[in-house]
């Protein structure tokens, strides 16, 4: 699994990072940051909702 984010179309608004805080994370700065673009197999089903939840589709999981 691979994890791109469109910082364009990221609004920050963290909805990803409380389904995968291990993989994503909007820091004091009001920006989204990927800690990691290729996420362990245990981290898989939440980079999933994560990208499922993301109102503006920022997030790609390729496989």
């Amino acid at each position: 699994m691979r994890v791109q984010v469109d910082y364009d179309q990221c609004e920050s608004n963290a909805l990803c990072m409380s389904a995968a805080p291990e993989v994503f994370e909007v820091r004091d700065d009001d920006f989204l940051h990927l800690l990691t673009e290729e996420p362990g197999a245990g981290s898989h089903e939440r980079v999933r909702q994560a990208e499922r939840l993301c109102p503006k589709r920022a997030i790609t999981v390729l496989e």
